[in-house]
C-alpha cells in the first residue's frame, strides 16, 4: 500500500473514531430528547429481575433502582433483555442505554464499559442439593459439576481470573480447585438444573447469595456451602464514553444512597441493607 493510501486509510479510521465517541456522548441529549431510559436486564434473576407471569410487568430490587433513576432524569423508563454475554461485551451501539443488573466491574469488562456507580454489595455463594453429603465446605466442590451463569463474576472465579475493578474491594482467595465448570444464560436455569437431584445434572451452583434465599424460600430444596467465597460491589453501567450519562448515574445514585431510597428498597427486597 502507498504512503499515501495508507494515510488516507489512517484518517479515515480516525474519523470514524472520533464518530463514534462523539455519538457516546450525546448518548444523555439522546435520552431526554425521546424521553425514555432503555435499560438492559434478565427476565429471569429474582429478586434483583424477573417477569411477573400474571401482569407481564418486571419487577425486583434492580429494577426498581432503574425505575428511580429513569424518574430522577425525568423520562420514561422501557426494559430490553438481551443476553448477559451481550450485555458484557459492551459495544450497545444504542440498543440500550444503561445496564442496573448487578454487575460487578471487573478489569475484562472495564475495557468495554463505564461503571459509574456501585448501588450495592452481594456475598457470592455456593449451593447444594439438601440431599448431598460430600460438598460440606467449598473445597470439596474441587473437581464437582458447578452451574453457574455465563459470563458471570462467578464463572471467573471458577476459572481464577476474577479481577474485580473497584477501590477497596473486599479480597478473597480461590478455594475451589478444577471445578467442572458448566455455563447456563442465567443463574435462575443453573439452579434449576440442581433442584433436579443432587448429581442429577449438576453437583453443586455458584452464584448471588440473595438468589439463592429467594430460592429456597420458593421451595428449591437446597443448602448454603460454608461462608460466602467472596463479596462483590455491584454497579450500574454504562457503554464505554459517555461522560455526561455517566456524571449524572453518579449523582443520582449518590443522591438515592443520601436520603435513603437505596436503603429503603434493599430492606424491602432482601430484608437488610446491602447498600452500605
Amino acid at each position: 500500500m502507498s504512503l499515501s493510501r495508507r494515510g488516507a486509510v489512517l484518517a479515515a479510521a480516525l474519523s470514524l473514531v472520533a464518530a463514534a465517541e462523539v455519538s457516546a456522548g450525546e448518548a444523555l441529549d439522546r435520552i431526554k430528547e425521546a424521553g425514555v431510559l432503555t435499560m438492559s436486564t434478565d427476565p429471569e434473576y429474582p429478586p434483583q429481575s424477573s417477569l411477573d407471569p400474571m401482569t407481564n410487568e418486571f419487577q425486583g430490587f434492580d429494577i426498581d433502582v432503574g425505575r428511580e433513576i429513569a424518574k430522577r432524569l425525568g423520562v420514561d423508563i422501557r426494559f430490553v433483555t438481551p443476553g448477559w454475554d451481550v450485555i458484557t461485551a459492551g459495544r450497545w451501539a444504542g440498543r440500550w442505554d444503561i445496564s442496573v443488573g448487578s454487575m460487578t466491574p471487573t478489569k475484562e469488562r472495564a475495557q468495554v464499559l463505564d461503571f459509574p456507580a456501585v448501588y450495592y454489595f452481594t456475598p457470592a455463594s455456593l449451593v447444594v442439593h439438601e440431599d448431598n453429603e460430600t460438598i460440606t465446605t467449598p473445597a470439596d466442590a474441587g473437581g464437582k459439576r458447578i452451574g453457574v451463569g455465563v459470563a458471570t463474576t462467578y464463572e471467573s472465579y471458577l476459572k481464577k481470573d476474577l479481577t474485580i475493578d473497584v477501590a477497596d474491594a473486599p479480597p478473597f482467595t480461590y478455594q475451589i480447585d478444577d471445578a467442572e465448570i458448566r455455563t447456563y444464560d442465567t443463574d435462575l436455569l443453573a439452579l434449576d438444573d440442581l433442584r433436579l437431584g443432587d448429581g442429577t445434572r449438576l453437583d453443586a451452583a455458584f452464584t448471588a447469595l440473595p438468589t439463592i434465599l429467594d430460592a429456597i424460600e420458593r421451595g428449591y430444596p437446597f443448602k448454603i456451602v460454608g461462608e460466602p467465597l467472596f463479596k462483590e460491589p455491584l454497579s450500574v453501567a454504562i457503554d464505554k464514553g459517555d461522560p455526561e450519562l455517566g456524571a449524572e448515574i453518579t449523582r443520582i445514585v449518590d443522591e438515592m444512597k443520601a436520603d435513603g431510597t437505596l436503603a429503603k428498597l434493599s430492606a424491602q427486597y432482601y430484608g437488610t441493607d446491602l447498600t452500605q
